[in-house]
């Protein structure tokens, strides 16, 4: 089931389903792309339709960030839970290494994949990450990178270019790509040790972005988009203007 907000359809899923749905995906052999949804991306969205157009055409849209879950119950239409990109990408590694899946990697600065590869290798026995490539590259090297991945020939894409470009360039060679393809945003700096995720704690009190912030002031400029995407949300669903 999808639920509507702010123009986005999100599926209500929890962390099973949502993995089991993207299984499917994989064992169709078809190809999609999965969007681990956040405020920030949202709120971009609202002054460039393209995007909506963009998350609205993937085959799984998740509520990635507590903004969306927040933002989902205000509306009306809650979501069972918070689906983040670095633990779906976590639980279809695991799966992908017990069912054969092949996988690449595909941003961060150069040498981040790789070292993320290698840390998955050695957590999931059995994981074929049959290739990696930085994200530091050009609208002109697109065709390099995107032959790479062609030959390659994964079941499993995971695209670490940062939001919307990961989604904008998953989307526009998706066909081409026919593999399943999911943007995961900072994970690979996470898996591969170079940055430390929030502490579960600051998880489970809903303050892993101050966490961040505090870690990473430069992230400030970022972070002043989510009380713009409350007050939207806001004025939209309890206002009603």
């Amino acid at each position: 089931m999808k639920v509507e907000l702010l123009g986005a359809n999100i599926d209500a899923l929890n962390m099973q389903e949502t993995e089991n749905m993207v299984a499917e995906m994989v064992n169709r052999g078809r190809g999609g792309q999965v969007i681990t949804l956040n405020p920030e991306y949202l709120y971009q969205a609202q002054s460039e339709p393209g995007l909506l157009d963009v998350a609205n055409s993937a085959g799984v849209v998740t509520p990635d960030g507590e903004g969306i879950v927040w933002a989902c119950k205000t509306s009306g239409h809650p979501v069972p839970e918070r689906v983040t990109g670095i633990d779906l990408m976590l639980r279809l590694v695991r799966r992908a290494a017990a069912e054969g899946w092949k996988v690449f990697l595909l941003g961060a600065s150069p040498g981040v994949a790789d070292a993320a590869a290698k840390k998955l290798s050695e957590r999931f026995s059995g994981l074929q990450v049959v290739g990696t490539h930085h994200g530091y590259f050009k609208d002109d090297k697109d065709k390099e990178v995107l032959d790479k991945i062609i030959a390659a020939g994964p079941d499993l894409l995971f695209v670490a270019l940062g939001a919307p470009r990961q989604e904008l360039w998953t989307h526009r060679y998706l066909q081409q790509l026919n593999c399943v393809a999911m943007g995961v945003g900072g994970s690979f700096d996470v898996i591969s040790g170079h940055v430390q995720r929030a502490p579960l704690w600051t998880q489970r009190l809903k303050i892993e972005w101050f966490y961040r912030l505090v870690k990473e002031p430069t992230r400030w400029r970022r972070m002043m988009v989510l009380p713009k995407f409350a007050w939207l949300v806001t004025k939209k669903y309890r206002l009603k203007t």
